[in-house]
């Protein structure tokens, strides 16, 4: 397949969503520039936001959602799914985005691993965490978050298990969730989970109340397109 910089044409981005996911797409579709991106989305079957239902997208639905952008000529497949790329690391993130890259053709990022890199490019010492998920989640989120360099401090989430609903809280409850879990921590920076959370469009209001950098799912994944690409 000839590549976006050979032909002169808009890259082409493929999108692996969970099938009841209502703001990532939004989300990149408004933060890549459409001069030079698009964006094409698949979808992977998934209701609740548990481990388990998680492990089967992965397992079951994720390699034919793969399969099929795939056959758009993408140039780079973005797992869209912060909690499931969590589950077992980063090792287990970067595995799973490299099987479905190759079946899609192309190369592929992680949204726990953008999420990473966005950390680290910001050199945060003392991370917050706040989720829509339930704890189990929230967990494996923080400790995907965590390294050597960066220790979490708090790490909250809403208890939502129900995917579709991940995406009913306000910014504004968003912030006011953050407000009340993270009253009086000790931090430098704050990142806000999940790829189905209206969290990109409260971070100027985080920002303000917290005064330290927020890194989003989305964001992180925007950034890293663009860094990829730019």
């Amino acid at each position: 397949m000839t590549t976006a910089r050979e032909t002169g044409r808009k890259i082409r981005v493929g999108l692996l969503v969970p099938s009841s996911n209502t703001v990532m797409e939004n989300d990149l579709h408004a933060g890549l520039p459409k001069d030079r991106y698009t964006v094409h989305t698949a979808r992977m079957y998934l209701e609740e936001t548990t481990r388990s239902a998680e492990i089967e997208m992965i397992e079951q639905h994720a390699p034919k959602a793969a399969a099929d952008v795939g056959t758009a000529g993408l140039d780079l497949l973005v797992f869209g799914c912060t909690s499931a790329g969590s589950l077992f690391g980063l090792d287990y993130d970067r595995k799973v985005c490299k099987d479905l890259g190759e079946l899609a053709k192309c190369s592929s990022l992680g949204t726990i691993s953008a999420v990473n890199a966005a950390l680290d490019m910001r050199g945060f010492k003392k991370l917050a965490v706040i989720t829509p998920y339930i704890d189990d989640l929230t967990l494996a989120v923080a400790s995907a978050a965590e390294n050597g360099n960066r220790k979490i401090v708090a790490a909250h989430g809403m208890g939502i298990d129900i995917n579709v609903e991940l995406a009913t809280p306000t910014p504004s409850e968003i912030v006011s969730f953050a407000v009340d879990r993270l009253r009086g921590v000790e931090m430098d920076g704050l990142f806000v989970s999940c790829t189905n959370f209206r969290a990109l469009e409260a971070v100027k209001e985080l920002e303000a109340v917290f005064h330290v950098p927020v890194v989003t799912s989305c964001l992180a994944v925007i950034e890293q397109v663009r860094a990829k690409f730019e």
